[in-house]
């Protein structure tokens, strides 16, 4: 499986989207260059994909939309939402991170490690 989204992250996902008034939204995830071990994951909606570009998907009830390039590097990865006393966030766990930053957004993959920033 490319990719998991928990039950917690689903319900979070859902919330959000129905905030919002385009109802043609997904599930943005990817990588992104920068942070402080060279990559970072990119979360986010959208509304656009393109075929020859994109995987689309429905994962547990969650349309998402991932860069094709990005899929070698996020296979096996699972999204969740952890709710504790300082509010809420969501976790990625991903089996094919080598290196992870502290702060848990940015991490070095085998297949491609990216420009680290300072944090």
């Amino acid at each position: 499986m490319v990719l998991q989204i928990t039950e917690q992250a689903k319900i979070q996902i859902k919330e959000m989207l129905n905030n919002e008034d385009n109802h043609q939204l997904r599930l943005r995830f990817g990588v992104k260059g920068g942070g402080c071990s060279g990559l970072s994951y990119a979360l986010g909606f959208d509304d656009e994909f393109d075929e020859q570009l994109d995987y689309t998907d429905d994962i547990n009830g969650v349309p998402v939309t991932i860069r094709k390039e990005d899929l070698q590097i996020i296979e096996g990865t699972t999204i969740d939402f952890k709710q504790n006393m300082m509010g809420g966030g969501f976790t990625i766990d991903n089996p094919n991170a080598i290196v992870s930053c502290g702060c848990g957004s940015s991490f070095k993959a085998k297949e491609r490690e990216g420009t680290p920033e300072n944090c």
